[in-house]
């Protein structure tokens, strides 16, 4: 069974598609849509991020063994069973049909008319009343179809349904009004049924239909757009005004912001939030320096240089030491499943690196393992909680502040970082080792 974690914005129609499969299937998904675990326009633009997922769109899926998928179509048939794929091939092509179906013939038309209403997208009059003929259209080859059928494929709720639905979701919330439903009744029972079971009501809570066709509002449109910066104000007379006027043009060609990648209109429109602060600036200045540490870790000998070097040097005041544990030990089957688990976590923390060190090892066999490790971090509190950027994994741990000048610290240390020890506390043998430096 699927188990990983969702990215996206909140109210992002393509990431429920997922969700909602998840419900059917019983996939393990955890979705990261807010601050602090996800913030859309920032984390989704980190190195790390990107590593994973090229383009930087979301919804974006990182399964807890590694595996990553963008392409909301992708995410949502990989966390559903057979059943909502179809369980035949014939069924199998008539789900994918209507997938397609739901792209080319559903989402453009309802992108021109919707978006405008929600002041994503300028008004444009002749786009707006081609996109009410392209969705007449659309309801109509709907209507017809649900003439004799409760769902779209077979008699029960497949990922045709679920993507056709979800697509239309703003259709009805926004600009369908009962006038305009009134003449398409079969594909408005068959939304209604969809939305009501209780599998989309999870996700998508409860539906309202649209009582009054929404329209465009220019306020909301122009209060939607990126404020421009005001230009500095000229000085009067002295050198500065006498200056040639191609350095001036040259100061602002400096100045000019390299451009974004391109998103779409809907994504954009939600990348507003101010860029994150540095979680350790408030922080003195400790005599402990880390990358130091790291190097003798790296290329010299363990137990005779690395670790005597740590306890030399390492400032108990300006760093603290965790102990963390695997919640889960009963879900780890595979031990290159639970390794994945381990890089993964790693991978999704690359921020963290400069102010952190940590050894996490997999202990016990295929079917009967654990994970735990020791982790350094920059000043006393839990780093994780300090930026959203860090906090997708760490839930899955127990957490243990250790007191760095205890005999049991130290004997903790000495063993997770040299990986070899009795490790009484764990109770099964060492398997492998990560570091994360």
């Amino acid at each position: 069974m699927a188990a990983g974690t969702l990215y996206t914005y909140p109210e992002n129609w393509r990431a429920f598609k997922a969700q909602i499969a998840a419900q059917y299937s019983g996939a393990r998904l955890k979705v990261a849509n807010s601050s602090p675990a996800f913030t859309f326009g920032q984390t989704n633009r980190t190195p790390a991020f990107l590593n994973n997922f090229p383009l930087g769109k979301v919804p974006a899926y990182q399964g807890d063994d590694g595996f990553c998928l963008f392409e909301s179509n992708a995410i949502a048939h990989y966390l559903s069973n057979d059943a909502l794929r179809g369980a035949t091939p014939q069924a199998a092509a008539q789900v994918l049909q209507w997938v397609s179906f739901a792209d080319s013939e559903i989402i453009p038309p309802a992108s021109a008319w919707v978006f405008p209403t929600l002041g994503i997208m300028q008004f444009n009059k002749q786009a707006t009343e081609q996109a009410k003929e392209d969705v007449k259209r659309v309801l109509a080859v709907l209507n017809q179809h649900l003439n004799t059928r409760t769902f779209l494929v077979g008699e029960r709720v497949s990922l045709a349904d679920i993507t056709v639905a979800c697509s239309m979701l703003w259709l009805y919330k926004q600009v369908l009004e009962p006038s305009f439903r009134q003449s398409y009744p079969n594909a408005t029972r068959w939304f209604t049924t969809c939305v009501n079971q209780p599998q989309f009501k999870a996700v998508l809570g409860e539906v309202k239909l649209c009582e009054k066709m929404a329209q465009f509002d220019a306020k909301k449109f122009a209060d939607m757009q990126p404020k421009k910066e005001t230009p500095p104000k000229k000085e009067k007379g002295g050198k500065e005004a006498a200056k040639p006027q191609e350095k001036k043009e040259k100061k602002k060609e400096e100045k000019k912001p390299a451009p974004e990648e391109e998103m779409d209109d809907c994504d954009a429109a939600l990348a507003s939030e101010p860029k994150a602060k540095d979680p350790f600036a408030h922080l003195p200045k400790s005599s402990f320096v880390m990358d130091e540490f790291k190097r003798k870790y790296s290329n010299e000998d363990t137990m005779k240089v690395a670790i005597p070097h740590f306890w030399e040097h390492f400032d108990h005041e300006g760093y603290s030491i965790w102990y963390g544990q695997y919640k889960y030990p009963e879900e780890l089957t595979l031990t290159f499943k639970s390794c994945n688990l381990i890089t993964g976590m790693f991978q999704r923390l690359d921020k963290l690196r400069k102010n952190a060190f940590a050894s996490v090892i997999l202990f016990g066999t295929n079917n009967d393992s654990s994970i735990s490790g020791i982790w350094i971090f920059r000043g006393q509190d839990l780093a994780f909680t300090l930026s959203q950027d860090w906090q997708i994994d760490y839930e899955s741990y127990d957490w243990r502040k250790l007191d760095s000048k205890s005999e049991e610290c130290k004997t903790m240390v000495k063993e997770y970082f040299a990986w070899e020890g009795t490790f009484e506390h764990v109770g099964k043998d060492f398997n492998q080792g990560k570091i994360f430096k």
